[in-house]
């Protein structure tokens, strides 16, 4: 283990980290995480996300190492839509936009807009992540509309081909 690394526990759905000077100054400079009873706790999006920049190490109950390949196929099977949520993750904050779940709205994903902070505005944007081989009947497509129109945000359809690659699909709610 890397001492200038957060070390987070993999508990189920999520990593958790005790509150350091390390998770404090990576929440601070970019959002990463959610501090609860001195405790940061991340998606498991955000965590495969830090563990690639390579600022953070993983262990597991037994609190031994665990390999990237071991964390990636845990979050496969506890989420079996991990891989194209993480595309879409990947992918936006590497755009410069703070990404957050969204399990309230219904949504994969709540994103703000570049320079906006969890806590100092809301979201723009709430996310569904897709792959390009599945579909939804369009009073699925509805009611995700009407999820982002309710809450003053606009709906964002991201979708995931086989290479990886994401397109997006920003729709507005229009009254004729």
């Amino acid at each position: 283990m890397d001492k200038d690394k957060i070390v987070g526990k993999f508990e189920e759905f999520s990593v958790v980290a005790l509150d350091s000077p390390k998770t404090r100054s990576v929440y601070d400079k970019s959002r990463f995480g959610e501090l609860k009873y001195k405790k940061f706790r991340y998606s498991l999006s955000e965590a495969l996300y830090l563990i690639e920049k390579g600022l953070m190490d993983v262990v597991d109950g037994k609190n031994k190492a665990m390999k990237l390949e071991t964390f990636v196929k845990k979050a496969r099977k506890l989420e079996p839509r991990f891989w194209t949520r993480y595309s879409v993750y990947k992918d936006m904050r590497g755009r410069g936009y703070i990404v957050k779940t969204a399990l309230k709205f219904g949504a994969d994903f709540r994103v703000y807009d570049r320079g906006v902070k969890p806590g100092e505005d809301h979201a723009k944007w709430v996310m569904y992540a897709v792959h390009e081989g599945e579909s939804f009947s369009w009073y699925e497509f509805s009611a995700k509309n009407r999820v982002a129109h309710s809450t003053r945000k606009n709906l964002l359809i991201a979708i995931v081909d086989d290479e990886g690659d994401v397109t997006y699909y920003n729709v507005n709610w229009e009254r004729p």
